[in-house]
């Protein structure tokens, strides 16, 4: 009963959010749930494999390009840094912080 109610909720929680959010945030509160899943213990977080273009799209109903638009732009801000195989959230509080300014 336990699992059924986390996996209820982590889907309300989704259907709130795709009915609620512009497609950024959208994928902002996507990375964010890779990079929780992900912390490396020191307010970052490490994402390896890179989440695929194709799947995060369709995780956050919207498009390749507005992934790779979204990702550009927290790099910009110093938020995300790409390697050759992985995705590093720098700063997971401040990009915590970013996505709950959205929600409210």
């Amino acid at each position: 009963m336990t699992n059924l109610g986390n996996v209820i909720r982590v889907a309300t929680e989704r259907i709130m959010d795709l009915s609620t959010l512009g497609a950024n945030n959208r994928v902002h509160g996507e990375l964010l749930r890779l990079a929780l899943a992900a912390d490396n213990g020191d307010n970052s977080a490490t994402l390896k494999p890179i989440p695929v273009h194709a799947d995060m799209p369709s995780r956050a109903s919207t498009t390749r390009e507005t992934v790779a638009r979204v990702l550009s732009a927290l790099a910009r801000k110093k938020l995300v840094r790409r390697d050759k195989d992985s995705l590093h959230i720098l700063d997971v509080e401040k990009f915590e912080q970013m996505v709950e300014e959205v929600l409210g």
